[in-house]
């Protein structure tokens, strides 16, 4: 086999270092990166954390807040428990914070796991085109799909994705 076959394709190269920046991560749920690309260009890397300066959930603990929400699935109204930690800064966040406006125009996002809604609704006034994800959130996918759609930001997920061994923890939900 050629070195030319043994290499990578972009989105698997961008998603493995969105699975790199991921264990920088101290949140004992869930490590998650995100980075930020222009064409081939990585213009920036993001984990989900406590703010800089602040303990974090390793510290101190996680501060998990509970939500319910009205779900309709055919036809069918149920009430969905949503669990979620409130100390913690999400990978999309911070990579919002941390890149510039004209950066982010017209670029690609490639983060470890589905963006929830709240992060959805950011990355979707970022100026960002695409998001790409690997692990789902199923909990706001059809909201996200959908806004996504209307935003007409392409949003894929890379189904047949292998993260590199080194980075896979044991995930909660």
């Amino acid at each position: 086999m050629s070195a030319i076959e043994l290499r990578k394709d972009w989105d698997t190269y961008f998603m493995d270092i969105a699975y790199m920046v991921s264990t920088r991560s101290r949140c004992p749920r869930r490590h998650v990166g995100a980075v930020l690309v222009q064409g081939k260009k990585l213009l920036g890397t993001a984990y989900n954390g406590a703010p800089m300066g602040v303990a974090d959930c390793s510290e101190e603990g996680c501060m998990i807040s509970e939500e319910y929400e009205l779900v309709v699935t055919d036809g069918q109204e149920e009430m969905v428990k949503k669990q979620r930690c409130i100390r913690t800064i999400h990978a999309e966040q911070n990579l919002l914070l941390f890149t510039d406006r004209i950066d982010r125009e017209g670029s690609s996002v490639y983060v470890t796991d589905e963006p929830c809604w709240t992060c959805a609704n950011m990355l979707a006034n970022s100026g960002v085109t695409e998001i790409v994800f690997h692990r789902s959130y199923p909990k706001d996918t059809s909201k996200v799909k959908n806004m996504m759609q209307q935003k007409g930001i392409s949003f894929r997920k890379l189904d047949n994705y292998q993260p590199p061994r080194e980075t896979m923890m044991t995930v909660s939900n």
